[in-house]
């Protein structure tokens, strides 16, 4: 499986954005639902990698959260809640998200837990890189896009008034078309980092 820690940057300066982002990754399928666990952290317990990326892809939207991602061993039987669970995958998480911390410029994102799980964050941060850099205008014709689903720009355009060229241009600069087609490359890596991992009977 898949733990995810996610922890609030600035925090004491700013908001508190836990339940803002808690809203948004109540999409996002888990095992075990996001939930504060102490002051501005949030964790949940996946077990498929796309929704390990839809969840991070969330969180660097937003701009303010470190994301750890840890892999490995979780104890069975799982218990209700995130709070109560434990395992190597939580320890990995909590050592990626204090590595993410410490990313200073770069995209705040750390993978932990297996040898492999460089080959994903590298991958992760490539995309996290792209979805970072969009601009809210950006982010208003993408909002209206489904991968894969053809005339979605024509509609786009549509729906804000604007030329299907600004819609394309728009999609263009902001690597969108690149991030989806390196996406299941990234969950690849996801799985091939968990690969080895077992669960643990308590």
């Amino acid at each position: 499986m898949f733990v995810m820690t996610i922890d609030q940057q600035g925090s004491r300066q700013t908001s508190d954005d836990v339940p803002k982002l808690l809203e948004k990754l109540g999409a996002v399928e888990t095992v075990l639902g996001f939930e504060r666990t102490i002051g501005d952290e949030i964790q949940g317990v996946l077990d498929a990698a796309p929704n390990v990326i839809d969840a991070a892809s969330i969180a660097l939207r937003m701009g303010n959260w470190h994301v750890g991602i840890g892999t490995g061993q979780v104890s069975l039987p799982l218990p209700e809640t995130t709070r109560e669970a434990a395992g190597e995958a939580f320890i990995a998480a909590r050592n990626a998200v204090e590595r993410a911390k410490k990313s200073g410029d770069r995209v705040p994102l750390a993978v932990e837990g297996s040898p492999e799980a460089a080959d994903a964050e590298a991958v992760l941060i490539l995309l996290g890189g792209l979805i970072t850099r969009r601009t809210d205008s950006e982010w208003r014709v993408l909002d209206l896009l489904r991968p894969g689903h053809r005339g979605g720009q024509t509609a786009a355009a549509a729906a804000l008034g604007i030329t299907p060229q600004a819609v394309s241009k728009s999609v263009r600069r902001s690597g969108w078309q690149e991030e989806w087609a390196a996406r299941p490359a990234a969950a690849f890596l996801l799985e091939r980092a968990n690969s080895d991992n077992k669960t643990l009977e308590s």
